[in-house]
């Protein structure tokens, strides 16, 4: 199982931004799969993650309204579309994916993508 993150960068408040997470090794269907991040002085945390079992999406209540995961089965990359982007989604953004996966938290979930910045600033 691999992932790789990318499309990161640094973005002024209120702009926008796609994460890609190209995947290999499984098959996203069968794989709990989600965004993470971790801002620095804090815990790594969930922003986005889709139950494979039951087909439901998680977001944080943080960024409700404004990011939207997404899967193309086809070519197997998982993306985050971000809107209306903040200061405080500063952070290292990772992709993450787990067999199970009950919980969109990252004890929940056992395989990792390097990360990509995200810096919201003017």
């Amino acid at each position: 199982v691999q992932l790789q993150a990318s499309g990161g960068g640094l973005v002024q408040p209120g702009g926008s931004l796609r994460l890609s997470c190209a995947t290999s090794g499984f098959t996203l269907d069968d794989y709990a799969i989600g965004w993470f991040r971790q801002a620095p002085g804090k815990e790594r945390e969930g922003v986005s993650c889709i139950d494979r079992h039951d087909g439901s999406i998680y977001y944080a209540d943080s960024v409700k309204g404004r990011f939207t995961i997404s899967t193309d089965n086809v070519k197997n990359i998982l993306y985050l579309q971000m809107h209306n982007l903040k200061p405080d989604d500063t952070a290292v953004y990772y992709c993450a994916a787990d067999s199970y996966g009950v919980e969109c938290h990252p004890d929940d979930y056992d395989f990792w993508g390097q990360g990509t910045q995200v810096t919201v600033s003017s």
